[in-house]
């Protein structure tokens, strides 16, 4: 008999039961945006000598960056000056303007604009690090100014 409580006690006594588990998923999900930030440098011409037969030369540099795969040009404004062009941009001093101009390349022969397509540049962000471009600047030689501080604002314009 004592084999027959043996088994009753062992049958009394509860046991663990079993664990199950649910599961199920979940989307997760973002939209990335095509967007861009610009910064640009001030342009410094420092002294200008109008009796010089050399133009007067400087840069400055635009710094972009754009979301990865994101076409973007800029371009470059006629300035602040009433009567300037992108091809011949002016600073003022007073009511006198003083010639520049404004150039993508080291050679200062490829003008910098603003018409897509046409005079700015462009590029393909290929990481989100920014990307630097220079602007080489150009005054040219014996213009007839009087002496003084010339100035002029240019807005520089990222489309993407």
């Amino acid at each position: 008999m004592r084999k027959y409580y043996a088994f009753i006690l062992l049958a009394l006594v509860p046991g663990k039961a079993a664990a199950t588990d649910a599961t199920t998923t979940m989307g997760i999900s973002v939209t990335v945006l095509n967007a861009c930030l610009v910064s640009a440098t001030n342009m410094a011409f420092g002294s200008y000598d109008p009796t010089s037969a050399s133009p007067k030369d400087t840069t400055s540099t635009i710094t972009v960056t754009c979301t990865p795969g994101t076409v973007f040009n800029i371009g470059l404004n006629a300035g602040s000056t009433g009567g300037a062009t992108v091809s011949t941009r002016q600073m003022l001093n007073g009511a006198t303007p003083l010639n520049y101009g404004l150039y993508s390349n080291t050679g200062r022969s490829t003008n910098w604009g603003n018409s897509v397509g046409s005079d700015t540049v462009s590029q393909t962000a290929s990481t989100i690090l920014p990307s630097a471009f220079t602007v080489y600047g150009r005054i040219p030689a014996g213009q007839s100014v009087a002496a003084g501080n010339y100035a002029d604002t240019v807005t520089v314009t990222v489309s993407y």
